[in-house]
């Protein structure tokens, strides 16, 4: 198996542990927003096709188990944890996010490339940061929003 198929398997895996020690009430009040914002991440990495933002070595089929893994992996359950710990204090919602998306932008990203997961393209770490970070926003006003509609509170 090659060292990129080994991270990927990892990367999904990996977070997939921590699960069990989400309190359930968490994981439920936060898995709308979660899927709102995999669903964001996923039209992220369909338009990186036509306009090759990047491109991941063995063609579509690496591509769709690359954005699978970071999807479905670190940031579905990241996301989860972050509304667990932060949620109703933005502040430090805000901070702990530009904290994290700085970290992938840069050195994660950087360390990515080296490892052959994906190589950048048309896009830079000054393109991931400010669209992460906005995405950031955007999920966090839609958890507000179904909040406040009292949609989906467990």
């Amino acid at each position: 198996m090659s060292m990129p198929n080994i991270i990927r398997i990892i990367l999904l895996v990996a977070p997939w542990l921590s699960v069990p020690v989400i309190p359930i009430k968490s994981f439920k009040q936060f898995l709308p927003v979660t899927l709102f914002a995999s669903t964001l991440v996923t039209g992220l990495c369909a338009l990186a096709v036509p306009y090759k933002w990047w491109v991941v070595e063995g063609g579509l089929k690496n591509k769709l188990l690359n954005d699978g893994s970071f999807i479905l992996g670190p940031f579905f359950i990241g996301t989860i944890w972050i509304f667990h710990f932060t949620f109703g204090n933005f502040k430090r919602y805000l901070l702990i996010n530009l904290l994290i998306d700085l970290f992938f932008s840069y050195p994660l990203n950087w360390i990515f490339q080296r490892m052959k997961l994906y190589k950048l393209v048309h896009f830079t770490p000054k393109h991931i940061f400010p669209i992460f970070t906005l995405f950031a926003l955007t999920i966090y006003g839609y958890k507000l929003l179904l909040s406040r509609l009292k949609i989906f509170i467990y």
